[in-house]
């Protein structure tokens, strides 16, 4: 084959060929968008408003390569020339465009107009030019490359900004017990999915460690337990909500080792994110008096610090205590309550109890039993012995008994 004379020396560089790739724009426009419907099959599932977005940045692409290529070649090289394309071809079309076309869908989208221009410009420019315009239009392929990534880029740092700040404003609606409509829609949007139990889990935050990497990582572990999970930091606190909750100890061991040192705290289980502000208020208060019980296990249920949070003011704490320990003791038949008492009072002892109430032994022993079957507490394990304890004073302390007790 007959080597190509270049083009004449009296001629403007690489006008010939621009002129003819002006020219033909509308053409090159035209067979791409035709390509598109007939290559991407995810192209005629878009609206007629997104498919014109997506017709509007092929021309402006074509047209950006002509503009570009009829520039002085030493302005093909500008290290900052992606940045020029992203507002150039990309400016023609909504930033919204790039929640509703993935990248990989904006990779295929860019390739096949590429190719449609490189098949069609051998018929459109000078033999001469052919070698020139097909380097130029590599070189425009990698500036397109670079300005498709800037723009997701940009759009995902935004995307996730946004996010951040929604992801925050739901948590602190659960802290505040502002559970309304707004914060349920802000959580759908966030992609909270999880119907079911919520439980509220409370710790430090762990040190160098940046609130994306770690509520990524929160994320991650909890998805791959088969829950949801939104986070926020409050100060030196990490809070996370956890959905689908089937037990809470377990959930929150599911993440523990995610948050630094001291206490993680999880609240007891909500039915619905809707409620999640009452495990809130509970893991709050635990978490506040955590340094109550050095040797807490972590995690630690809200439940297990009641004696703790007592002690530090929670008025639920004490309601609790009152409600659901002291008051069925003294309303229970056998005297469940001066028996515990007595137990506590004697060092734990079952034969000193039983001298001061004047049974046998085994009587004691039978009615610890049945404390133990009505509150939960076991009177001969330390931790349980303390919260009796604390449940009694705060009883007695109270003044009220029992509405079927009968009043003499």
């Amino acid at each position: 084959m007959a080597a190509r004379t270049p083009p004449s020396s009296g001629a403007r560089p690489r006008s010939r060929a621009a002129s003819a790739l002006v020219r033909a724009t509308g053409r090159l426009s035209t067979a791409a968008t035709s390509h598109m419907e007939q290559d991407l099959s995810w192209f005629g599932d878009l609206s007629a408003e997104e498919r014109s977005w997506v017709g509007q940045i092929v021309q402006a692409g074509i047209r950006d390569f002509v503009d570009w290529y009829r520039d002085d070649p030493a302005d093909l090289a500008d290290a900052n020339r992606s940045f020029e394309v992203a507002g150039s071809v990309f400016g023609a079309a909504p930033r919204a465009l790039t929640g509703t076309i993935s990248l990989q869908q904006t990779v295929d989208l860019v390739r096949l107009s590429i190719e449609v221009v490189e098949r069609r410009v051998d018929s459109i420019v000078h033999p001469d030019d052919l070698d020139d315009v097909h380097a130029a239009v590599l070189r425009y392929a990698r500036d397109i490359a670079f300005a498709t990534a800037e723009v997701y880029a940009r759009a995902a740092e935004q995307r996730g900004a946004w996010d951040a700040r929604l992801e925050a404003l739901v948590v602190d609606s659960v802290l505040r017990a502002e559970t309304d409509e707004t914060m349920l829609s802000r959580a759908s949007a966030l992609g909270w999915g999880a119907h079911g139990q919520v439980a509220v889990v409370l710790g430090t935050l762990p040190e160098r460690r940046t609130d994306t990497d770690l509520f990524d990582a929160v994320r991650r572990q909890a998805r791959a337990a088969g829950m949801d999970a939104l986070c926020a930091t409050q100060g030196e606190r990490l809070v996370v909500l956890l959905g689908a909750v089937e037990q809470p100890r377990a959930a929150g061991a599911t993440i523990a080792d995610l948050f630094g040192v001291g206490a993680v705290v999880v609240g007891p289980v909500s039915d619905d994110l809707g409620s999640a502000h009452i495990s809130a208020r509970s893991a709050l208060a635990a978490h506040r008096a955590s340094s109550g019980w050095p040797g807490a296990p972590r995690p630690v249920l809200s439940s297990e610090l009641l004696a703790e949070r007592a002690l530090a003011g929670d008025g639920h704490a004490r309601r609790h205590l009152v409600d659901e320990v002291y008051l069925p003791l003294v309303a229970a038949r056998g005297a469940l309550a001066e028996s515990v008492a007595a137990y506590l009072d004697c060092g734990a002892s079952i034969e000193g109890a039983a001298r001061t109430l004047f049974v046998h032994p085994n009587t004691v022993r039978y009615r610890l039993r049945q404390v133990a079957d009505l509150t939960g507490l076991t009177p001969n394990q330390p931790r349980d012995a303390l919260t009796l304890q604390i449940s009694l004073v705060l009883g007695r302390q109270s003044g009220r008994v029992p509405d079927d007790t009968p009043t003499l």
